[in-house]
């Protein structure tokens, strides 16, 4: 593949982050619009469940075998299909007028969502081979994919206010064919590798996420020692080991089990996971708080998160690409994680009748100055030492990571924010009062989240030189 010019680099990078965008976008904006969902379709509460749950399962399961695919048949064509499939299946979440072709175009904004992010990280590395550079690109995507979830809420108090629910998917039409012209012009094509695709693990991986990825975000409604959630996650379990035998027989194996012996990879996605529980404590609880609490309106909670990103788009966009040349990997992330756990305790003093300046924004600060640090060497570890025919591989384990941390994280802090909510209520604790405290023992969780991330990325991560990354061949 021949080199591009600078210029070029960098636009094909904004586009890719575009496109990523759009989707990160998709997994909170529709928070914000389902009571307008419910009561158009006719969702009954439980059924509702299923416009979120259809997007998680498809996406969640598809992750790990998307990013192998770009590895197989080539990144570029494999993202542009991703972009394809999710803008489509936009379109026709914007149009449905039926409970279960909601549902229908959910998934398949899943799958499509799943392809693309999966090979997104392969595309910079192959886009930017110099250290220097390459950290301040991905800090462009660490900013995305941390910030698009409180953009999300912003953008979907916004469209559901001033317009209606089907807003937030149609917006999606415009920018994904976008991103596919764009993408044609701008990215470069890449070769797949000689491999044949290991049918077997895939089937057994995609059907343990799926499975595992089902329990868990029906766990707190269905009982989590219930006969289904146990039967369900001993059947993930079971598929998963299924999944290891597989892949260390075959020839070709759709994860090589060796990328986990590269400690800065294995340690990376563990942070990941805890990383995205933390994460799930911000984003999901504080816009509770702000709303059923302080009761904000949508839009007020999108913009009390408004300080926050710009932090991590300061952070992000430039200083953290000049922390990670100058101190390694090991340093911003642990540092950063220590912030994030500040923050999250920060919130665990949040009264009833908080006020934003002093109860809301310090934390805000905090987390925005923690994420911004941590996010980019989170993900230059996650894809450090990966050879660049398993670089789109090494992206969907990431994703699948912070996928999986983020369903697992909101799961158990949803579940200890009502056992202790209703605790409260029955010794005769106000609604408001129980509400608090059930959201202040979440924040004490999460925050054992971030700080386990600070403390495992302070002992386990390598402080190694940034490696080079030769790109792949082009296509014939």
């Amino acid at each position: 593949m021949a080199a591009l010019d600078t210029r070029r680099r960098w636009l094909a990078l904004y586009v890719l982050c575009l496109g990523t965008l759009m989707i990160v976008l998709d997994a909170t904006i529709v928070n914000v619009a389902l009571p307008s969902i419910r009561e158009d379709l006719g969702f009954s509460q439980s059924s509702l469940a299923w416009v979120v749950n259809a997007y998680l399962l498809t996406y969640g399961g598809c992750l790990l075998l998307g990013g192998r695919l770009g590895d197989l048949f080539g990144a570029r064509r494999l993202f542009l299909t991703g972009i394809s499939v999710f803008t489509l299946a936009s379109l026709a979440c914007g149009l449905a007028t039926t409970q279960w072709a909601l549902v229908a175009a959910r998934s398949a904004q899943g799958v499509g969502g799943a392809i693309a992010s999966a090979v997104g990280l392969s595309l910079v590395m192959t886009l930017f081979t110099e250290p220097a550079e390459r950290a301040k690109a991905m800090g462009v995507v660490g900013f995305v994919a941390a910030g698009g979830g409180s953009i999300g809420v912003l953008a979907g108090g916004v469209l559901t206010d001033l317009l209606d629910w089907h807003w937030i998917f149609l917006v999606n039409i415009p920018v994904g064919a976008a991103v596919f012209v764009l993408c044609l012009r701008l990215l470069p094509a890449t070769r797949g590798a000689a491999a044949r695709l290991d049918l077997a693990g895939a089937a057994t991986i995609t059907g343990a996420l799926m499975l595992a990825v089902f329990a868990i975000v029906n766990g707190n409604d269905a009982g989590w020692t219930s006969a289904r959630t146990v039967g369900l996650l001993a059947a993930a379990a079971g598929l998963g080991g299924l999944f290891v035998a597989i892949e260390s027989r075959v020839s070709s194996p759709l994860v090589p089990l060796g990328l986990f012996r590269l400690r800065n990879v294995a340690t990376a996605n563990v942070v990941g996971v805890l990383w995205a529980a933390a994460m799930f404590a911000w984003f999901f609880l504080t816009a509770l708080y702000l709303q059923l609490v302080l009761e904000y309106s949508p839009l007020q909670v999108g913009l009390a998160f408004l300080p926050s990103n710009l932090i991590m788009g300061a952070f992000s966009l430039g200083l953290s690409a000049k922390l990670v040349m100058r101190f390694g990997l090991r340093l911003p992330i642990t540092a950063g994680m220590s912030l994030v756990t500040a923050g999250l305790l920060l919130f665990t003093r949040a009264p009833v009748d908080g006020s934003f300046g002093v109860d809301v924004l310090p934390s805000m600060v905090l987390l925005g100055v923690g994420v911004g640090m941590a996010m980019n060497p989170v993900l230059l570890a996650a894809m450090s030492d990966v050879a660049p025919e398993e670089s789109g591989l090494a992206s969907g384990v990431v994703n699948t990571a912070f996928m999986m941390g983020g369903a697992l994280g909101l799961a158990v802090l949803a579940s200890l924010a009502a056992s202790r909510t209703d605790g409260l209520l029955a010794s005769g604790a106000g609604l408001l009062a129980a509400l608090t405290g059930g959201y202040q023992v979440a924040f004490v969780a999460g925050a054992f989240f971030g700080l386990v991330a600070a403390a495992l990325a302070g002992l386990l991560l390598r402080n190694a030189q940034l490696p080079a990354f030769e790109p792949q061949a082009a296509e014939a």
